[in-house]
């Protein structure tokens, strides 16, 4: 049976890619981030549907950030898509998984020797330049192994999304990218351009996450092309790519409005074919970022509920066994979620609690005030549309090892990242060779 927000089977149990929710606890235990793959595949294909119906020419990356694994980006490859990557842990995951290097960009804003020397190395599809450093660093790396790269710039389009401020990222004073509006983006166009070495395809930019209407896309293709329009008549440079990032909203609970992917892509394309016309310029590829959109629905956390504080008058505490070391986006910028009980998500809620996590930190609450049916000890909580930012953000805080995560598809499981184990926890300490 489907709800808008997960399905049950007959049983009445939640499903997650047509398997059992309380099958799943079972076999591989929890805490436990499980993925309806199937999902997953359907948010990459919306984005590329809307671009193909309206024939624009585009490509699809999945912002790896989001959540980064082998078999995930074996899934994005399989769909026929992009990944951005933005590290040297990431990037090297992306080589395990052989995806097509030449369908990788690679992000940062303070990438390192090495990390430049490995895209280089294997040629990564396009290296996203981030600042004056990294220009002559990537220099010096391309001088050193005779190698050509194609790359873009990140640019700062003055435009500042509505979301939380850690997220916002756009902005004339983010610390990404090259403002558009004090001339730095244009000494970094000549650099670029200086340099035979870097082909220069196109600009990046990127205004925030978690964005819910389209005008911000709006705004930022309008003052991308103004800066383009004047690089065309003082430069004859006008980009064969543009890239206007990520950010697409998702709802977490019933306060966040959000668009389908159909929607923000007629609105970009609306947008840049009407700039294009106005000034005379050739209509550029688009390039999109999307990451909690491909992934944040798709994704659950299965808990065990264990220990309850009754406080008369006030709410009470219900605590699971995981919390901000596996989903710390709750205690680092207030986000919200919702949770179900795995073995009836439709039973009638009756009461109100704090759902708490085991970390030793006043903050672990994963759920502020959580509506459920009546719980005890050993009973499943599946918090929902964690997808994103989850297991990729986790930490071992308090020595507690990370979970596992299993891809769920067409009624069958597998894990895709084992559990850790104690072992691995001390697997890098070392003894004290000598007192100190």
């Amino acid at each position: 049976m489907e709800n808008e927000k997960y399905f049950t089977n007959k049983e009445g149990h939640l499903v997650i890619g047509g398997v059992d929710a309380l099958k799943l606890a079972l076999e591989y235990g929890t805490p436990l981030v499980a993925y309806d793959v199937s999902q997953i595949r359907s948010q990459i294909r919306a984005f590329k549907e809307a671009f193909a119906k309206r024939k624009f020419p585009a490509v699809v990356s999945y912002a790896s950030k989001a959540f980064s694994a082998i078999a995930m980006y074996q899934v994005v490859a399989q769909e026929k898509a992009h990944i951005d990557v933005v590290s040297g842990g990431e990037l090297y995951t992306a080589i395990k998984a052989n995806f097509p290097m030449d369908k990788i960009s690679f992000h940062g804003n303070n990438k390192t020797r090495a990390e430049l020397e490995m895209a280089v190395e294997h040629q990564v599809g396009v290296i996203i330049l981030d600042n004056f450093y990294e220009i002559e660093l990537l220099s010096e790396v391309l001088a050193e192994q005779d190698k050509n790269i194609r790359v873009m710039l990140r640019l700062t389009p003055n435009v500042s999304a509505h979301t939380h401020e850690y997220i916002q990222t756009g902005q004339a004073d983010s610390k990404f990218g090259f403002d558009i509006t004090t001339g730095q983006a244009h000494s970094a166009l000549k650099k670029v351009q200086a340099n035979p070495q870097m082909e220069l395809i196109g600009l990046h930019a990127h205004i925030g996450s978690q964005i819910s209407a389209v005008a911000g896309f709006q705004m930022e293709v309008a003052n991308l092309f103004k800066l383009i329009n004047q690089w065309n008549a003082q430069d004859h440079y006008q980009p064969k790519v543009i890239n206007l990032g990520g950010g697409f909203g998702i709802r977490y609970t019933e306060e966040d409005e959000v668009l389908a992917p159909d929607v923000f892509v007629g609105a970009i394309v609306d947008e840049v074919k009407a700039q294009c016309d106005q000034l005379n310029l050739k209509v550029p590829e688009i390039w999109i970022e999307p990451g909690r959109s491909i992934v944040g629905a798709a994704g659950y956390s299965l808990y065990t509920v264990g220990s309850r504080k009754n406080l008369p008058g006030m709410t009470d505490y219900l605590t699971v066994n995981g919390g901000m070391g596996d989903n710390i986006r709750p205690a680092l910028y207030q986000a919200k979620y919702e949770a179900v009980l795995a073995n009836n998500p439709t039973a009638a809620s009756v009461e109100k609690v704090h759902l708490a996590g085991r970390y030793c930190e006043s903050g672990d609450i994963l759920i502020d005030e959580q509506s459920l049916p009546a719980t005890k000890p050993g009973d499943i909580i599946a918090i929902l549309k964690t997808g994103a930012y989850g297991y990729s953000m986790a930490s071992n805080y308090n020595r507690v090892p990370r979970p596992s995560v299993v891809f769920c598809e067409n009624g069958y499981a597998q894990i895709v990242v084992k559990r850790e184990t104690y072992d691995d926890l001390v697997s890098n300490d070392c003894f004290l060779e000598k007192e100190l």
